[in-house]
């Protein structure tokens, strides 16, 4: 017999951290599997543990500063990877990386990453995740021990290994994530990569060469601190996560903490940074 479920398809405005709110208060609610797409996310719930008030307890959706539409519809049966294959199409950066998923033909580059996404971020397709992957490739991570904070499905870990790095610590805050993280690492063959489900308080001690951070603007702003503690000197510090308009405030605060400002790299609005200490 096979099991029915509720699908909702969401559309998200702003779409990120739009989506990505949703989606850890949904998975609260009981939805248990996420996909991705141009316009937000289709999230699936078992019918058994489905209400017509299940919506209630999503806080987002009542916020103001998100305009979040929704339709729902009861599903059969759900082919997994059928699903994942409509909406995830292998990106390529700068002729040199891909990110695909398991269900792609191979291709020719220097660095390949396979990514089974489920319910994590970090495929490459939003602009953070990309333009961290473009400073990854073209930074000296030769040796270095890097952290990977808010690592998604640690496909940034993934890529800094594959660019030479000794020692890699990836963290999340989110159980999926995690679990994820350990899957794709497995997948790609890592012998260096160490996850951790946590946040920032799982940095007192520690110390790095490179921490690329891509989460959020408050999160970011919240726990740059930590980062200035655990960056070595002569370390880098990567940011991402954050829109135009909140680069003079990521700067500043990276200023009035001893980082100096070296460039940055904008996608749709979104920017990433880099900073050394």
């Amino acid at each position: 017999m096979s099991q029915v479920y509720i699908g909702y398809d969401f559309k998200v405005r702003p779409l990120q951290p739009g989506t990505e709110i949703l989606i850890a208060e949904l998975g609260y609610a009981g939805f248990e599997s996420f996909v991705e797409t141009e316009e937000g996310v289709t999230a699936y719930i078992q019918k058994e543990e489905w209400n017509q008030n299940i919506l209630d307890a999503i806080h987002i959706l009542k916020s103001e500063e998100f305009k979040i539409e929704y339709t729902f519809s009861e599903i059969e049966q759900i082919n997994w990877n059928s699903e994942w294959e409509k909406n995830f199409n292998p990106i390529e950066v700068d002729g040199k990386c891909t990110v695909l998923a398991p269900f792609h033909p191979n291709k020719n580059f220097e660095y390949e990453i396979v990514i089974e996404p489920k319910m994590s971020f970090g495929t490459g397709h939003h602009e953070t995740t990309f333009m961290m992957l473009q400073f990854i490739l073209e930074n000296n991570f030769e040796g270095k021990s890097v952290l990977d904070m808010g690592c998604g499905t640690a496909v940034l870990a993934i890529l800094a290994e594959m660019r030479g790095a000794s020692k890699l610590d990836a963290i999340d805050i989110d159980q999926w994530c995690f679990e994820n993280s350990l899957e794709n690492i497995q997948r790609n063959n890592c012998d260096n990569i160490s996850v951790f489900l946590g946040d920032a308080s799982l940095l007192v001690e520690k110390k790095y060469d490179i921490i690329i951070a891509n989460i959020n603007r408050n999160i970011l702003l919240n726990d740059m601190e930590a980062y200035r503690k655990c960056l070595a000197k002569g370390g880098e510090l990567y940011l991402s996560g954050f829109y135009e308009e909140d680069l003079p405030i990521i700067k500043e605060t990276c200023n009035n903490l001893g980082f100096t400002f070296v460039e940055n790299k904008e996608k749709n609005k979104w920017v990433a940074a880099k900073f050394k200490i």
